[in-house]
């Protein structure tokens, strides 16, 4: 796997980051990543992606998914 280069389009991006270019897109649009435009299109620093997952990794913004509580079993009815 080669390294990813310095300025990244949102296709490296998302692949970069293990997310889909949809979320990402989303991610911007929400301001939520840094993010840049050159012409109409959207570029992001790997050295800024960098900082922004540490922050999110190490920022105690980390959540936890709520679990299911499992359903109780049923009990075969005797016939």
């Amino acid at each position: 796997m080669s390294e990813a280069p310095e300025v990244m389009n949102i296709r490296q991006a998302s692949s970069y980051l293990g997310v889909s270019p949809d979320t990402l897109y989303k991610y911007v649009s929400e301001g939520s990543i840094p993010a840049f435009k050159l012409g109409n299109r959207w570029k992001f620093k790997k050295a800024l992606l960098d900082r922004w997952m540490e922050s999110k990794s190490s920022g105690g913004e980390m959540t936890q998914v709520p679990r299911k509580t499992p359903r109780p079993v049923r009990q075969a009815s005797a016939r």
